[in-house]
């Protein structure tokens, strides 16, 4: 099946979602799906190509086209992401939690200006200095629909959500703030979240100070960065999830073992630590050595709450 047919058929999606818990023991699932869903189900024309990724037929690069998007009913043309929600938690039957994401405004942007990926992003960065009120016309928009899909999500029963800023690293820090982060904290205000958890992952983002001010629960951390150090930039407001580099996972064994504990030697002792990759699995990453990582998270770890654990026993 190609990658889009996979996304819009619930039985598959869900088959692909519950496969992991089965193989290789994670604490939770991710639902399979793709951030850009969103702009598909606006009437913009997706395809995935295997050597390049996913191409937009007629990208955004004027505000007519902003204004044509597709924004009533959207939620019910996204629905066949409920339907794989609800028949994920059928089959997990309540074994693990199950985690929903959306991209932000900003990462769905970028691709739907662009076209497609890009190496150094000129044409969006173009668009929002050249027409500002365009870029933040769309970006609200997106803010608007990221908020609706999620809300769907946590309805439809999934159990936390996440926000991807993938391209949060393009962008300098006044930019970042002007065309990412006010988009997102608008996100985690508007959020009914029913006590469902809510993370933000940045990639290559620099001001944790202000992340940490964010309405959410946890930040997701890049492989680029110290653990540790955004610890104590943090200090407690935030649980922090990361950062194995995934490229790690290609490594030998005794690599795995060895980078896996350095990534929880740098958190230190405590709570408030979500063991997980610094972005993305890869495509070709090796089952065998992912399994492995898991089991080593889960018996290195054991330590750095030690003390937690025998005051409870207490």
């Amino acid at each position: 099946h190609d990658f889009l047919t996979m996304c819009k058929t619930p039985e598959l999606a869900s088959e692909v979602t519950v496969q992991p818990i089965d193989i290789i023991k994670t604490d939770a699932a991710i639902l399979f799906s793709d951030i850009l869903v969103i702009p598909e189900a606006m009437g913009m024309k997706l395809d995935v190509i295997e050597s390049k990724g996913p191409v937009f037929d007629s990208p955004i690069r004027a505000i007519g086209q902003i204004e044509s998007l597709q924004i009533e009913g959207l939620i019910e043309r996204l629905d066949y992401v409920m339907q794989a929600i609800k028949m994920t938690k059928e089959k997990l039957n309540n074994r693990v939690p199950l985690i929903g994401f959306s991209g932000s405004p900003w990462t769905l942007a970028t691709y739907m200006v662009e076209g497609a990926g890009s190496k150094n992003h000129d044409v969006i960065k173009s668009f929002i200095y050249n027409k500002p009120e365009a870029a933040h016309k769309l970006l609200q928009i997106l803010a608007d629909s990221v908020v609706e899909y999620l809300n769907a999500k946590i309805r439809a029963g999934c159990d936390a959500v996440q926000i991807f800023d993938t391209w949060a690293s393009i962008l300098s820090p006044t930019d970042f703030e002007e065309f990412s982060l006010k988009y997102i904290r608008y996100i985690c205000e508007n959020l009914e979240t029913n006590g469902a958890p809510v993370i933000v992952f940045a990639k290559g983002a620099n001001d944790f100070a202000s992340l940490a001010d964010l309405k959410c629960d946890s930040l997701g951390i890049d492989w680029t960065r110290d653990i540790g150090k955004i610890r104590t930039e943090v200090a407690g407001r935030k649980a922090l999830q990361g950062n194995l580099d995934p490229t790690v996972l290609f490594a030998p064994k005794e690599k795995i073992r060895l980078e896996t504990e350095r990534v929880l030697q740098s958190f230190g002792n405590g709570s408030g630590h979500v063991f997980n990759l610094g972005h993305g699995i890869l495509p070709k990453t090796p089952v065998e050595n992912t399994r492995y990582f898991v089991e080593c998270v889960k018996e290195l770890s054991v330590k750095y709450h030690a003390e937690k654990m025998l005051n409870a026993e207490r």
